[in-house]
């Protein structure tokens, strides 16, 4: 590979193979050498989950001039520290995941294995980005998200993206002339409705299917990701990996316990 360009690793917790990874690693490959990590399968939901009690496998799927792609039999975050500490020889410009089948926006971040590849970049000092499209389809359109991360992978690594910061991007199931363009925007409060599904199977033993929805807590806040997404804007929210409430340090050393 050529060190005079910007190296970037490609992950996400669909697959190696699935869509929206082909069309992420295919912009990457216009800013630079690119290096694609993913699971062997599936690992949604798995959120910063490592595999400690098995051990992971990596598989070279293909090799071509710029272009590197590797199947991970582990998490997305065992993804990226393999990478960082197996295969790579310098440390990547930038870290990219997704193009993820399916919103990481509002709390939905905090489960998703797309947005905990970018924070275990971002926790070893690389910009890192995670893009996500709003339809779970695997035949999703992801035409709003090819015309705009062309544009955000272009100005993270022009100007670069705050320190112990990553970028969580989420896009609207959209035709591409109905998305109204990108809002910088704050994370919503909300929260997962949890139901299960309960059944019984051909044994007489119960099993349950979770299912559920989301209840965002603050319809109608327009600085928010879930607001921008549900009126086809893309929105980009600035995460970090701190996650210290500063603001609770001296109501809680007011408590009456003894503190060192």
């Amino acid at each position: 590979m050529n060190h005079k360009r910007p190296l970037i690793l490609v992950t996400n917790d669909d697959g190696y193979d699935a869509p929206g990874i082909k069309h992420l690693t295919d912009i990457a490959q216009e800013f630079g050498d690119v290096v694609l990590v993913g699971p062997m399968k599936g690992q949604s939901g798995m959120s910063h989950a490592v595999t400690l009690h098995e051990p992971i496998r990596l598989k070279k799927v293909s090799e071509e001039d710029g272009l590197r792609i590797f199947a991970c039999s582990g998490t997305p975050a065992d993804c990226v520290k393999i990478a960082l500490h197996q295969l790579l020889n310098r440390k990547p410009d930038l870290i990219v995941s997704g193009i993820n089948h399916g919103s990481n926006s509002s709390v939905s971040l905090f489960y998703s294995g797309t947005v905990a590849a970018v924070v275990e970049g971002c926790m070893n000092g690389i910009q890192s980005i995670a893009f996500s499209v709003d339809d779970h389809s695997m035949d999703a359109d992801f035409s709003i998200a090819v015309k705009y991360v062309r544009t955000i992978i272009r100005e993270a690594l022009a100007n670069g993206i705050p320190s112990n910061t990553c970028l969580n991007v989420n896009f609207p199931k959209a035709a591409t002339e109905i998305c109204k363009g990108i809002k910088v925007c704050r994370q919503t409060m909300g929260v997962w409705k949890e139901e299960f599904d309960h059944r019984i199977d051909p044994h007489g033993r119960d099993y349950y299917w979770l299912t559920g929805f989301f209840q965002n807590n603050e319809l109608g806040e327009e600085d928010t990701d879930d607001w921008a997404v549900q009126h086809n804007y893309a929105a980009i929210v600035p995460i970090k990996v701190d996650v210290t409430d500063y603001d609770a340090l001296q109501p809680l050393k007011n408590w009456n316990v003894d503190y060192e």
